[in-house]
C-alpha cells in the first residue's frame, strides 16, 4: 500500500511478474479494511501516507488476531535508526528502502513468505493435532463407557453375549422390564449351612470359591443368565435376553453338567464333613424380566411364580436330585430319562407333580 499511484503500479508490476497476486490500497484505513476482510500472506506498507502513517497501520494490524502472524515489510525512504526502531516496536518484520532494488525485494519477500508458510503449516498441524486429540478423547470415553457396560453385563450374561449386547447398543433396551417365558434353575448345596457353622471362615470361603468357579464356568458354557449367587446356591434362567427355543433342554443339560462337575468337589469335601450333595429345581413359565436395584448395584432378575416354583422344587430335591415342574418336563420329556414323578411339598404353592430327571436319552 502506497499513497503514490506510480509507486503502487511499479511495485505491483514487479510482484505480478513473479506470479504473486496483488491487492492494492491507497491509504492506511483502506488497507486495514481490506486486510480485515481477507487476511493477506504478506503486507508491503509505506511509512508516509495521508490518513494514517505506516507505524499506526502496522500497530492496528498487529492488534487484529487474524493479522498477528502476517509478515509486514515497511517500504520507506527514511533510513534513520529511530524510525526503524519505531517500526519494529509497531510490529514490522522488515524494511525496504526506496528506491526499490528488485533483487532485495525478491529476497525479502521470499524469506518472509517462507516463514509465513512454515507458520501456516505449524498452525495446520496444531489444529489437526487438536482435532485428533479431541477425537481420541471421544473414543477413549466411548470405549471406557463400553468397558463399564461390558463389566456390568458380564455379571449376568456370558462374556460373548455381553460383548454382543454392548456392540449392538441394545444394553438399555435389554435391561428394561418386559414379560418373557423362561426356564429357571435353582441350585443349592445340601448340608452347607451346618458345615459353615463349625468350619473356619477361610475354609468356608475357599470351598465357596471353588464351587462358584466350577458352576459359573458351566453357566456361561450353556449360555444361561446368572441372576445371583446366594452363598451356597444360585439362580440361572434361560431364554432371555437371547431367545433360546430349547431353553428348558438347556436348563436340564446345565443341571446334569453341574451334578457331574460337583461330584469330585463333594468327594474332596467329604473328609472335612462338607456338603452332602447338590439339589436342583427347574421350572418353566412366564416371568417379568429386567434390571432391578439402584444405580451402582443392579441385578438382572426374573420375577414371578416360575421363579418361586423353581426355588421350592430345589428345596424339595434330595442331595444329587434334579426336580422339574410339569411344564418343563413336557417340553423335554422325549429327550430325558426320569424316575417316577411325585408330589412334593412346595411351600406357598398348590400341589403339583414334580419329575426327578436322571439323564438324557
Amino acid at each position: 500500500m502506497d499513497d503514490m499511484p506510480a509507486n503502487r503500479r511499479l511495485l505491483e508490476a514487479h510482484l505480478l511478474a513473479r506470479g504473486y497476486r496483488v491487492c492494492m490500497a491507497s491509504g492506511g484505513r483502506e488497507a486495514l479494511a481490506m486486510a480485515s476482510v481477507e487476511p493477506p500472506d504478506m503486507v508491503l506498507l509505506d511509512v508516509l501516507m495521508p490518513d494514517m502513517d505506516g507505524f499506526s497501520v502496522c500497530a492496528a494490524m498487529r492488534a487484529l488476531p487474524a493479522l498477528r502472524a502476517v509478515p509486514i515489510v515497511m517500504v520507506t525512504t527514511l533510513d534513520a535508526k529511530e524510525d526503524r526502531v519505531r517500526g519494529l516496536d509497531a510490529g514490522a518484520d522488515d524494511f525496504i528502502t526506496k528506491p526499490l532494488v528488485k533483487e532485495e525485494l525478491w529476497a525479502r519477500v521470499r524469506s518472509l513468505l517462507r516463514v509465513k508458510t512454515l507458520y501456516d503449516e505449524s498452525r495446520r498441524q496444531q489444529q489437526q493435532l487438536a482435532s485428533w486429540s479431541t477425537e481420541l478423547e471421544r473414543r477413549v470415553a466411548e470405549q471406557l463407557a463400553q468397558v463399564q457396560q461390558l463389566s456390568q453385563l458380564k455379571r449376568f450374561f456370558s462374556p460373548a453375549l455381553a460383548a454382543r449386547l454392548v456392540a449392538s447398543g441394545l444394553r438399555d433396551e435389554i435391561l428394561n422390564s418386559h414379560r418373557q417365558e423362561v426356564t429357571v434353575l435353582f441350585a443349592d448345596l445340601r448340608g452347607f449351612t451346618a458345615f459353615a457353622e463349625q468350619a473356619g471362615a477361610d475354609q468356608v470361603m475357599a470351598m465357596l470359591r471353588s464351587f462358584h468357579a466350577a458352576m459359573g464356568e458351566l453357566i456361561f458354557q450353556f449360555e444361561g443368565t446368572l441372576e445371583r449367587f446366594t452363598g451356597d446356591g444360585f439362580m440361572v434362567f434361560f431364554n432371555d435376553p437371547d431367545p433360546q427355543p430349547d431353553h428348558s433342554l438347556r436348563a436340564v443339560r446345565l443341571a446334569l453338567a453341574m451334578q457331574a462337575r460337583a461330584a469330585p468337589l463333594l468327594a474332596a469335601w467329604h473328609g472335612r464333613h462338607g456338603p452332602a450333595g447338590l439339589g436342583l429345581g427347574i421350572s418353566r413359565g412366564e416371568a417379568t424380566v429386567g434390571a432391578i436395584g439402584f444405580e451402582g448395584r443392579l441385578d438382572y432378575a426374573a420375577i414371578g411364580t416360575v421363579t418361586n416354583r423353581a426355588a421350592r422344587l430345589c428345596a424339595a430335591a434330595e442331595a444329587g436330585e434334579i426336580l422339574a415342574c410339569e411344564a418343563a418336563w413336557r417340553s423335554v420329556h422325549a429327550q430325558v430319562t426320569h424316575l417316577p414323578p411325585r408330589i412334593p411339598e412346595l411351600r406357598g404353592l398348590p400341589e403339583q407333580m414334580a419329575y426327578p430327571l436322571t439323564g438324557l436319552r
